[in-house]
């Protein structure tokens, strides 16, 4: 099997999609495939709520799209239509109209006469016209948006300086203005002080006759039909739960999607960390806020996974050891914790993609997010093992690293120790790095307001970079020696100068966090360093590093700062640091970088399709086994999820 399963499938626009394999599926027990099914159907309803989160017209574009893709009426051998199918496929990938990345709408290759007519074709019943719309309203509602650039051009806008609620698409705020969403937030902060729920996670901001308030994601509530068949869902999987415990985290969690009280996330939040005695886990609600250019309000994301029990015995020495690697920070003595508390670890096959987290996916991912819940409690981090294989499997000589790295010596290197590296930064960067240091009594957690995203992954890649460089990781068996660390050192600095940048169009400038916070950290080490250098004395940019301790001494000195401005809530310095190194781009170095990049033929973006968890029924109805199958096309795979799980309109 391992000889023979596919990681690569169809390649459009500039995305590659991949499969993922459920490795030691088999072996585990009908009672946790039967729970892994109904978490994963719980997973999988929540895609609608994602898709209007990331923009008020995605959904009818996408069920409009849908109806001319699959009526055979519509002329299908012409450009036209074969632009409508990849703007489709792209729209199902992004979750909408605009890159998952960097979140610019997409331009379509169609035109809108094109679009026009096949309106008047296709059958009328099947669109999403709302009660009393014509066709012809219906175009004019959705045209506007696809074709003119100038409306809703971008979902999260980050430029300093403009008002980033008004000039940003993303459908968490109506009619409010960004002083009066940071004002509104700001005053419920300072009634329930250091401890305080993460006020707007699962609400939409809107000002109705002049009043601002909320529009709670609930039961009852906004997205109330969506989270009903997750409810229901759920319920199914507590039935099932390995334990009381896990079974209670699961209840806890229904009960907090039926009324939206973030009191119960945090009692959600705090009980799933603490269960640690299970095989299954998973993510399901309103989690991570980097779609949100304020960062307060929760993308709906899910994920269901097993763990990979070999590979966890890395996280597990990691985090066995954290208190030492705290106590060993290069950070102020003001900002460590003087007890490191609830530190899991595991390595994790992911079974299930969903929301914000399919098709792209993170390969690491450390909860919850309240800065409180961590400090108190602790944190769980996971590394997804067949993520990283597949990612692996498929980049398999492709010619990248030949292409950008020249040295030989550099390369060897890399072919060595470089996925083992890239694996343990991960585990470092999840399990310790986000839930290292502390904020000084009073900070506000949401103190650097557009910028604490980027400072805080910037903060966690610090962190592991410092400590993959440290002789304690191969006392601990986890690095062979102690020159393992300068694959991962160079390919970081490269990717965060140069191949990243392959991922951005020309004449724009980076806008995602972790790209931004990747950037930063090379360019100041570049600015600040007297042995790394990027040259272009051989006619292309190449990178230079002839003094690897000096450069680990610059990440020590980079840590200190950033988690001092993460501690103190300095504003202005994460800003200046921001602004100074992780926005702008060189337009000779990336015309180059793009042009260098072409001539392998690649695609910058990789995404999954994912398995598809068939249930085995007997003569009574009952689940006697789930079969794993992995031949679903992504077009079909996409095209039953909007039917299947259809849930918003």
């Amino acid at each position: 099997m391992t000889s023979t399963f596919n990681y690569s499938d169809e390649r459009f626009a500039d995305i590659q999609m991949l499969r993922y394999r459920l490795n030691g599926f088999e072996q585990l027990t009908l009672q946790q495939k039967r729970l892994i099914y109904y978490l994963a159907k719980a997973t999988l309803y929540g895609r609608d709520i994602t898709f209007d989160q990331f923009g008020k017209f995605n959904l009818r574009i996408r069920k409009t799209l849908e109806v001319i893709c699959s009526d055979l009426r519509v002329p299908r051998e012409n450009s036209d239509f074969q632009a409508l199918q990849v703007y489709l496929k792209r729209v199902w990938f992004s979750n909408g109209i605009y890159h998952h990345y960097g979140c610019e709408k997409f331009k379509p290759e169609f035109s809108e006469d094109f679009l026009k007519k096949c309106l008047k074709i296709v059958d009328a019943t099947r669109l999403p016209l709302k009660e009393g719309q014509s066709i012809e309203d219906l175009y004019n509602e959705i045209a506007p948006v696809i074709f003119n650039p100038e409306i809703l051009s971008k979902r999260v806008n980050k430029t300093d300086g403009v008002d980033l609620v008004a000039t940003s698409a993303c459908n968490f705020y109506q009619n409010v203005t960004q002083q009066e969403a940071e004002e509104f937030y700001a005053a419920m902060k300072e009634v329930d002080g250091h401890e305080s729920p993460s006020y707007g996670l699962n609400t939409t901001l809107v000002k109705e006759d002049g009043v601002i308030k909320e529009k709670v994601w609930c039961s009852e509530g906004h997205y109330a039909n969506a989270i009903r068949h997750i409810v229901y869902w759920l319920k199914k999987a507590s039935g099932v739960a390995e334990n009381e415990r896990q079974k209670e985290v699961i209840e806890i969690l229904i009960k907090y999607y039926q009324t939206g009280g973030l009191s119960l996330f945090d009692e959600y939040s705090i009980k799933w960390l603490q269960t640690t005695d299970t095989k299954i886990d998973f993510i399901n609600g309103f989690i991570e806020v980097y779609g949100d250019p304020l960062g307060l309000k929760g993308s709906w994301e899910g994920l269901v996974e097993y763990i990979d029990e070999n590979a966890t015995s890395r996280t597990r020495t990691i985090s066995d050891n954290a208190q030492w690697f705290e106590d060993h920070s290069p950070v102020d003595p003001r900002f460590k914790k003087k007890t490191v508390k609830g530190v899991i670890a595991n390595v994790i096959c992911a079974a299930m993609l969903g929301g914000d987290e399919y098709p792209s996916t993170a390969i690491g991912i450390n909860l919850p997010n309240a800065d409180w819940i961590r400090a108190r409690y602790g944190s769980k981090s996971i590394t997804i093992s067949n993520i990283t294989e597949a990612y692996n499997k498929a980049a398999h000589g492709n010619g990248f690293r030949e292409e950008f790295i020249k040295d030989p010596k550099i390369l060897d290197l890399i072919e060595k120790y470089g996925d083992a590296c890239d694996d343990l930064h991960t585990d470092l960067h999840e399990c310790l790095g986000h839930g290292s240091g502390q904020l000084l009594p009073g900070t506000d957690p949401d103190a650097l307001k557009a910028y604490g995203n980027t400072i805080e992954e910037a903060r966690a890649d610090l962190f592991g970079l410092y400590y993959i460089a440290d002789n304690k990781l191969v006392e601990l068996g986890l690095l062979p020696d102690n020159e393992a660390y300068k694959a991962h050192y160079f390919t970081y600095m490269l990717n965060g100068l140069m191949t990243q940048l392959v991922r951005i169009q020309p004449g724009h400038q980076i806008e995602e966090a972790h790209m931004r916070n990747r950037a930063l950290i090379a360019r100041w080490c570049l600015a600040h360093a007297k042995h790394m250098r990027l040259t272009h004395e051989k006619g292309v940019y190449e990178l230079e590093i002839e003094d690897y301790n000096e450069l680990r001494a610059l990440i020590a000195q980079l840590l200190a700062e950033i988690q001092r401005i993460k501690s103190e809530g300095d504003f202005e310095a994460a800003r200046q640091l921001v602004e100074d190194y992780a926005v702008q781009i060189d337009a000779d170095l990336h015309t180059e970088v793009l042009e260098r990049y072409k001539k392998l033929n690649l695609a910058p973006y990789k995404g999954f399709i994912n398995p598809w968890l068939l249930p085995i029924l007997d003569e009574n109805g009952e689940i006697t086994d789930i079969q794993v199958n992995y031949s679903e096309s992504y077009d079909h795979q996409m095209m039953r999820y909007s039917t299947e799980y259809a849930t918003l309109v």
